[in-house]
């Protein structure tokens, strides 16, 4: 690995001084600019920035005492200057992209610190994917903090997963130097239940004096959620409502409301400030799952504030839950999220705070991006071999391996069927009447057929259920190795054919997503990596994204972002249905439930 640690506050305090007062000219001063200021909520007008060090050295109404000949200046022309962006919940995989592919696509939209979860790879290649992703985010120029994942399995008990995290995994990894804490704790029954191996992570981590963040789905603010609360996450992303953000709030909770490529979740609780009046200081704003051409196309934490600011936030509160909230929960307030001295200068231009163009991007002191163009390398690890061979299905698939059966003499039966829900995580549990031809169960309207292909093990194993939400017509099939959290493959598709040519579609390219119509091959996208990402440019990953897309409209599919919901089937730990390895989980009770109700 090839990582400089970025010099501590005490390293330079002897720098930081001199220029402050004066005695040695700064590297560089931004000259004239508006001061959002954070910590008071305040603009101030007319200031400048002196770095030195890669650090805020002054914030001053006037830094040419501080300046040099050999000092850049940098003129800010009245513009707004803004610290950098902090997304405090993301998952990297989810972009389809390396870290350094998803550095230099979020460094032109003002990105400048991430909070990421790789529990994708964990589930994939286990402790040592998480440090393969841990030291490529040492090696760029912008702040990676890796939260350490905790549940590979989500659910156990639920999902056979490629590899499994155990405590012992997360008391190591609190040593690595990237490590901010621990990943979301999806386990959410089993930390209300006091569960022993979730409760030793949870240790672990707050005995390394490290953040443990949440993930409780369900819409139970009970007992079960007084349980969670005491067992010490303390953060939650997977609110859906204002309740669910009160309520964590007032428990002592950041609330993180998300803006990801699907998941809507910010207009529905940001209320609780706008409308009734909370403190926002324990509101967070991120992304959670933004794929790459959202990325390319939209943005991304600066997609977040904009929308935040839409919704009726005032301009400066969105910022804070973009900054120095975030910076504060993970106990980093004296290192990022703010323009103030001995922080690390991750400084942004622009000319409005609302509609929020990002014109420039200084990080640790260096101008990384101006006008959308990123202007840094982003050093690449170089993934070995064992990471790029994941997909192991045992065996070629064939229609047969994709048919359900229907118990003998039935002519109909009744199916509990996953019922997708746009732009939300969770589903419904649905029951429909279905007909049965020659013996096997038909899906026909709008339900289409999933099936999990297991990939880690070579089993050859093939679990089928019914979907419904998408909308496809005629013979298709969707295959994606991208399958959260235990990322087996998920084929959803109207025909077994089909669904079989695109699940060995996928073993042939080493993992990705493709979609098959009318017995040809639609569109194709290879992540190579862990069978999750691509280490090719966002620009041309989000292309064959962008293809994808349109692959499945032609298909049917009138979903925003659909390919989200695809993904998300096979995460038993976000209700009500979902469907893994060992069959199809109703996530309400944690039980598995039969495809096909029983003949009476």
């Amino acid at each position: 690995m090839s990582h400089t640690p970025f010099p501590a506050w005490p390293d330079v305090a002897e720098q930081l001084i001199a220029t402050a007062t004066g005695r040695t000219p700064a590297d560089t001063v931004i000259k004239g600019g508006k001061w959002v200021n954070v910590h008071t909520r305040e603009i101030l007008d007319a200031h400048d920035i002196a770095i030195v060090a890669g650090r805020i050295a002054c914030v001053v109404p006037d830094a040419g005492y501080c300046t040099g000949p050999g000092t850049e200046v940098i003129d800010a022309r009245g513009r707004f200057m803004i610290p950098g962006l902090c997304d405090g919940h993301m998952h990297i995989e989810s972009g389809m992209l390396t870290p350094a592919e998803f550095a230099r696509a979020v460094i032109p939209h003002g990105t400048t610190s991430m909070f990421t979860d790789p529990h994708e790879i964990a589930n994939v290649l286990g402790l040592e994917g998480v440090r393969m992703m841990h030291d490529e985010a040492l090696m760029q120029p912008v702040n990676i903090f890796t939260q350490m994942p905790s549940c590979a399995p989500s659910a156990p008990g639920m999902e056979t997963t490629g590899y499994e995290i155990s405590p012992e995994d997360v008391a190591e990894a609190m040593s690595w130097p990237g490590i901010i804490g621990l990943g979301e704790m999806m386990n959410f029954p089993g930390v209300s239940n006091a569960d022993p191996k979730m409760l030793a992570e949870i240790a672990a981590t707050q005995n390394a004096g490290k953040t443990v963040g949440g993930h409780y789905a369900s819409p139970d603010l009970g007992q079960a959620f007084a349980g969670y609360v005491a067992g010490g996450p303390a953060d939650d992303h997977e609110g859906t409502c204002e309740a669910d953000a009160v309520a964590r709030m007032r428990q002592g909770m950041r609330s993180m409301i998300r803006l990801g490529s699907a998941w809507y979740d910010v207009e529905s609780q940001i209320t609780a400030i706008t409308e009734k009046g909370l403190d926002p200081r324990n509101m967070i704003l991120c992304t959670d799952d933004c794929h790459s051409g959202t990325l390319v196309n939209d943005g991304h934490m600066n997609r977040v504030v904009r929308h935040a600011i839409d919704c009726g936030c005032d301009p400066v509160v969105a910022l804070q839950m973009a900054t120095i909230n975030t910076a504060t929960h993970f106990g980093l307030e004296r290192e990022i999220g703010s323009l103030t001295p001995g922080r690390r200068a991750d400084v942004i231009l622009t000319s409005d705070l609302k509609t929020l163009p990002v014109e420039l991007v200084m990080a640790r002191g260096q101008i990384v991006a101006r006008d959308g163009e990123c202007l840094v390398d982003c050093p690449h690890y170089d993934w070995p071999d064992s990471a790029r061979r994941t997909v192991r299905m045992g065996k070629e698939l064939g229609a047969e391996d994709f048919g359900i059966e229907a118990p003998a003499g039935a002519n109909a039966v009744t199916a509990n069927v996953i019922g997708v829900v746009e732009n939300q995580a969770p589903t419904r549990a649905l029951k429909f009447e279905l007909p049965v031809t020659e013996g096997r169960v038909q899906a026909t309207g709008e339900v289409c057929q999933i099936a999990l292909v297991e990939r880690h093990r070579a089993t050859g194993q093939v679990t089928n259920a019914f979907v419904s939400g998408f909308g496809y017509e005629g013979p298709m099939a969707m295959a994606s190795t991208v399958a959260h959290d235990s990322h087996h493959m998920i084929v959803v598709g109207t025909d077994a054919a089909h669904m079989a040519m695109a699940a060995n579609r996928l073993g042939e390219v080493g993992g990705g997503i493709v979609i098959f119509r009318d017995g040809e091959e639609r569109a194709l996208v290879e992540l190579p990596v862990a069978g999750l990402m691509s280490d090719s440019p966002a620009s041309e990953v989000a292309a064959r994204t962008g293809r994808m897309m349109q692959a499945m409209r032609d298909c049917g599919c009138t979903l925003n972002n659909a390919y989200m919901q695809h993904s998300l089937l096979a995460l038993v730990v976000i209700p009500e249905l979902r469907i893994s390895d060992l069959g199809l989980v109703d996530v309400r009770t944690f039980e598995f439930i039969p495809v096909l109700e029983p003949v009476s």
